[in-house]
């Protein structure tokens, strides 16, 4: 067993370090001198950090879809570090279909990276935290949760249920001094929709699709696509600044948005849900038994 010798610092665990935003955390983490846990499906790509960062940062194969490897992979940070105080589960990745036509197959994919994967890591490293007493889990969601996006209806479901498991896991650990956030990024200038985003290979020809999901699959496979930095405003090192800042607090917080896009979609999709909750409000209280009614 190989341990590090560096004095008692926090310790992140980051999944998906390669690229986007998990990157670019995980070296603001270790500029401001604490550790990391780098990891990746290819730890080759963030060998260069372990090159600047020797004592603090190490490099661990994992895939999110394989659940030992995620063993495997926390054993190895717990023999080197000791501890780990934030999890930050980042490793994404989004499948463009339409709801009719992506296969059971496609729809697992997309659920055992952005879902289970989180699952078997919580599962993995929940316990070492419990025996700590303390900790922090940061959920990387989207701001996609609160809109509907045609061609990415399993993307957005996979969100959505990783935003319920965080909501119920961040009481559930309270009591044992960990903090669980769900973080909700907006559109950030990195690498994703490049390298993180599927099209499905069956296509349905239908003419009605065809207007809107056509310019989709279009946009995401042309070849060198220039990136638009006011379709895609956020700054990833500014991201990870507010995150680091968002640990550091002693402030309670559930929900953390990133970006002014993910704001503005954010406050659209609350208040499109209370337009519908207003105006039909009378039916939706009409069903109440009418021993409720009588006690108002």
């Amino acid at each position: 067993m190989v341990t590090s010798s560096i004095p008692q610092t926090r310790v992140w665990f980051i999944t998906g370090t390669s690229s986007g935003l998990g990157r670019a955390l995980a070296e603001t983490v270790l500029e401001k001198g604490e550790a990391v846990v780098l990891t990746a499906r290819n730890p080759q790509k963030v060998e260069d950090l372990v090159a600047k960062f020797p004592d603090r940062a190490l490099a661990v194969q994992l895939d999110v879809t394989k659940p030992k490897e995620i063993q495997d992979a926390v054993k190895q940070a717990i023999d080197y570090f000791g501890h780990i105080d934030v999890l930050v589960n980042n490793a994404g990745c989004k499948i463009v279909g339409l709801i009719e036509e992506l296969s059971n197959s496609e729809v697992h994919r997309q659920f055992d990276t952005n879902f289970f994967g989180v699952l078997e890591t919580l599962r993995a490293v929940v316990p070492y935290m419990r025996k700590q007493r303390k900790g922090h889990i940061l959920n990387i969601s989207s701001m996609a949760s609160f809109m509907a996006e045609p061609g990415g209806g399993f993307y957005i479901a996979s969100k959505l249920a990783l935003e319920g498991l965080s909501g119920t896991l961040h009481y559930e650990l309270q009591p044992f001094g960990i903090k669980v956030i769900i973080v909700e990024p907006g559109n950030f200038l990195t690498n994703f929709p490049v390298s993180s985003i599927c099209v499905n290979d069956t296509q349905i020809e239908e003419q009605e699709y065809k207007a809107f999901i056509n310019d989709r699959r279009n946009e995401v496979l042309k070849p060198g696509m220039k990136r638009n930095r006011l379709d895609e405003p956020g700054d990833p090192k500014k991201a990870a600044l507010a995150i680091i800042k968002i640990v550091d607090s002693e402030e309670p917080l559930v929900r953390l948005a990133l970006g002014s896009d993910a704001i503005k979609t954010i406050n659209y999709g609350l208040d499109y849900i209370k337009r519908d909750l207003d105006a039909w409000k009378e039916l939706s209280f009409s069903t109440d038994c009418d021993e409720v009614v009588a006690s108002k």
